[in-house]
């Protein structure tokens, strides 16, 4: 028996998409951001012009889809679930119903601190240790970033003043699984970080041919002999309205 994860090439066609549960809803913004933290999320649908336009359902209940008006520019937003399956089944219902252009951003498990300190990182691979990726594109130890993609997010960095450093990540289904051993492989084959969607999200963006932008911002480090948890509120909680507000910049960049 062959899974997933030994077939070269992705079976056609899908018995449904998407397309057949998700209504297409008209004049959906162009531009979705999408982000894992909650208080990100309302604060910025707090805010007094902003509108709930659509929402997503799951059997762990109801994600309000927003719009905001960003410099002359609708931009959708909501919030991620965590983990590569439910991150992506929620992109593939927000490009169904209207969506072409996709920014997300989050935290992650620093691995080589020395070097992501307080820069943002910029992926421009992933290494594939989860499972949704495989059923996007054939089975390789990783996935590149878009070029023009990663370019567009450098700009955009530079351009608003951000630190930030190119590297590999390492995505991951098992938080709890991050073992010693397969931190240290990971981190001598150049991995910066460990997070868990990003390697999936940018499989199905490229199946879907959707333009796709990630950045991540350092949050628990996990590169030396003893964990530190670290105050997320101080590793990017309170520069919530910085990161939205890139993610924009990068919604506009694309």
């Amino acid at each position: 028996m062959h899974t997933i994860f030994q077939r070269t090439n992705i079976s056609e066609p899908a018995l449904f998409s998407p397309y057949d549960i998700t209504k297409k809803i008209d004049n959906f913004p162009e531009i979705c951001v999408s982000t894992f933290s909650e208080g990100i999320i309302q604060k910025f649908s707090s805010l007094e012009h902003t509108k709930k336009i659509a929402e997503l359902y799951t059997a762990n209940g109801m994600i309000p889809v927003y719009k905001i008006r960003y410099k002359g520019t609708d931009i959708a937003f909501y919030l991620s679930r965590v983990g590569a399956p439910a991150c992506v089944a929620g992109f593939e219902e927000i490009i169904a119903m209207g969506a072409k252009k996709y920014v997300l951003f989050g935290s992650c498990g620093v691995l080589d601190d020395d070097k992501v300190k307080d820069n943002i990182i910029v992926p421009v691979s992933a290494v594939r240790d989860e499972g949704t990726s495989y059923h996007y594109i054939s089975s390789s130890p990783e996935i590149e970033a878009d070029v023009h993609s990663v370019q567009a997010l450098e700009n955009v960095l530079r351009n608003c003043g951000f630190p930030y450093i190119k590297g590999k990540t390492w995505t991951s289904d098992a938080i709890y699984r991050e073992t010693i051993s397969a931190i240290q492989e990971r981190r001598q084959e150049g991995c910066l970080v460990v997070e868990m969607e990003c390697a999936s999200m940018l499989a199905a963006a490229k199946y879907r041919h959707i333009p796709f932008i990630q950045f991540l911002y350092g949050a628990d480090n996990l590169s030396s002999d003893t964990w530190e948890i670290r105050d997320l509120n101080l590793y990017g909680m309170n520069r919530a309205e910085q990161y939205m507000v890139l993610a924009f910049e990068c919604g506009l960049a694309l």
